[in-house]
């Protein structure tokens, strides 16, 4: 439900949080982690973002009937010097292209994930399961999440994708890493659109 509201909400206050000065100190301190280098403090902020993001639009749901029980997916990229981190929460994915080869940087927080990661089921079969949307995370829907965080070192020439299921359901990994080995970057998000529209249309 209003998918499209809790989207623009996430949007917004992860972005005013990752860019703005607010220390999320409080935290930490209810966490009890240690804070180490730059990088745990990235990561930490992207996790402090997506949780701020998630209760407010939780109580936004709360107070607009029109909205109840909205919630989207999330997932984040934070380029420093040499180093990406990453933060997700649903089915929204990032993928790293690199040498030719497609990998997937983010595990779906969805229950058929969990058959798949259970030994219960397939990623193929996975694929076609009814229940393949079915969320055990979201940004806004449960309240408080956990999302999965890391950082990889960013190497000349990679290409990350930053996406929906929007683009992943139609298109499975290796017919996205086809159409990212047989186009310029300048038109690769044209690209996989197109390649996302027209299997959606068949």
């Amino acid at each position: 439900a209003a998918g499209e509201v809790a989207s623009a909400m996430a949007v917004e206050i992860i972005h005013d949080i990752l860019l703005g000065d607010h220390d999320p100190e409080e935290t930490r301190l209810v966490r009890d982690i240690e804070i180490t280098d730059s990088a745990d403090e990235l990561r930490e902020r992207l996790r402090y973002a997506m949780n701020q993001a998630s209760i407010s639009i939780r109580r936004e749901s709360i107070a607009r009937p029109d909205t109840r029980e909205m919630g989207t997916t999330a997932v984040v990229m934070v380029i420093d010097g040499e180093q990406a981190h990453f933060a997700h929460v649903g089915d929204s994915r990032a993928y790293l292209f690199r040498g030719g080869r497609l990998t997937r940087l983010t595990r779906d927080h969805t229950v058929v994930q969990q058959e798949i990661d259970a030994g219960r089921l397939t990623p193929e079969l996975a694929r076609v399961m009814p229940t393949k949307h079915i969320l055990t995370q979201s940004v806004g829907f449960h309240g408080p999440v956990e999302p999965d965080t890391a950082t990889r070192l960013v190497e000349p020439g990679d290409v990350y994708v930053l996406c929906s299921d929007g683009l992943t359901d139609p298109l499975d990994d290796g017919a996205l890493s086809e159409i990212m080995s047989s186009n310029p970057v300048e038109v690769l998000a044209e690209a996989l659109v197109e390649a996302a529209l027209a299997a959606n249309s068949e």
